[in-house]
């Protein structure tokens, strides 16, 4: 079952906000904020925006490719947004000019997937998940958002924004994965302004690994189930770093290839 299927529990019009988000897509001004009668009130109401956008993003942007995922803590809830295939970008890349209005920088691992994992009744059990991981990357993602400024608004309506997501760029991938552990490995981010980021670990959610049993299972019950060739980014490990248009910046996560985005 979708969540458009699951009506609002506090009446708000879900559509009418997810409407106001695609109009700024489609060459809108941003949106300085949004009225409280439409902003979801839970995260259910959040991912029926979500998925009202993915659909109507897929004629111009392509299909549901990928994922982001994060958690606020080691413990927290983990949650979630689909990525379209246009905003995934494979090795060094020049972004395309006006592509995004803000250039959030973080560094991340992202997991590429081997084989489906389609619905069903049982749940996907992590050694299921992990059997069905091909390669692990060094990654970037650039945040972006369909608001004048970033971070101004609430939690919710951020996620209900597709998690604040820009672009992903996504180094060459490692098969050899297994003893990878991002929570113990190091970290490196380097900004053509002369900044550099470099420590160990770094995720809020802890072990990522955690947050892709969870994915497939709530990907799957979305509608938009994992895919061979799927890739899920797992969130930053360098905080948000907001950059200025030309900026040059270079991740490396452990012994993975790093990989570099020149922002226009």
């Amino acid at each position: 079952m979708s969540y458009l299927d699951c009506p609002s529990s506090a009446g708000n019009d879900l559509s009418a906000f997810a409407h106001r988000l695609l109009a700024v897509r489609q060459g809108a001004a941003p949106l300085a904020g949004v009225e409280p009668a439409l902003m979801p009130q839970s995260e259910a109401e959040a991912y029926a925006v979500q998925d009202e956008i993915a659909h109507a993003l897929r004629p111009r942007l392509g299909e549901v490719t990928g994922w982001k995922i994060g958690a606020p803590s080691h413990e927290g809830v983990p949650f979630a947004a689909p990525l379209h295939e246009a905003t995934l970008f494979f090795g060094d890349t020049r972004l395309p000019e006006k592509a995004l209005r803000h250039y959030g920088v973080e560094a991340e691992v992202v997991y590429r997937f081997a084989r489906d994992l389609p619905p069903r009744e049982r749940p996907w059990s992590l050694d299921e998940v992990l059997d069905a991981v091909d390669s692990v990357h060094t990654a970037i993602e650039i945040i972006d958002t369909r608001f004048e400024r970033p971070n101004t608004q609430p939690r919710l309506v951020h996620l209900a924004d597709q998690g604040s997501h820009g672009a992903l760029i996504i180094g060459e991938g490692q098969t050899a994965w297994r003893r990878l552990s991002p929570v113990s490995e190091t970290v490196h981010l380097a900004l053509s302004d002369g900044c550099v980021i470099e420590h160990i670990g770094g995720n809020s959610a802890g072990d990522p690994r955690r947050l892709l049993v969870w994915l497939a299972n709530h990907a799957s019950a979305r509608g938009m189930p994992l895919r061979a060739g799927s890739v899920v980014t797992t969130g930053s490990m360098t905080d948000t770093i907001f950059v200025p248009p030309g900026t040059t910046a270079t991740a490396q996560i452990a012994s993975l290839a790093p990989v570099t985005v020149i922002l226009p």
